[in-house]
């Protein structure tokens, strides 16, 4: 006597996620502990920023933050804080790049942060990766 398994009509999956807007779009986030490979292009552009624009001013081509906001058309205030990604991690910007954005959005990465790496790790979420 051989008898099959019935199979459901229904299945239902759970999937757990939250939907966030980063950069004016709208993007599913996993729970933190989970990895999502996929990268943030919008942080990683605001990374390329800010490094080029540490290097315009270390280089003496813009004598001042105004003056390269001016020149970028953009507010002293922001420029001041993109620039700020420049002070993380080396490992946390290599993540970054690498597709392994951090589980807060870039609103709060461009707010005032530690300078202590290890306390960056920590904050958001690197610590032991």
């Amino acid at each position: 006597m051989n008898k099959k398994p019935t199979i459901p009509e229904t299945v239902t999956v759970t999937i757990p996620f939250r939907v966030a807007k980063r950069g004016g779009r709208k993007e599913v986030q996993l729970p933190p502990g989970t990895h999502n490979r996929s990268p943030d292009y919008t942080l990683i552009k605001a990374v390329a920023r800010a490094y080029r624009w540490r290097q315009i001013l270390e280089d003496g081509d813009m004598g001042t933050i105004a003056e390269l906001a001016e020149f970028e058309k953009i507010s002293p205030s922001y420029l001041t804080r993109v620039m700020r990604l420049t002070l993380l991690a080396p490992d946390i910007i290599e993540a970054i790049l690498d597709g392994n954005p951090p589980s807060v959005g870039m609103t709060e990465l461009l707010d005032p942060m530690t300078h202590v790496w290890a306390e960056q790790r920590s904050a958001l979420g690197y610590e032991g990766r």
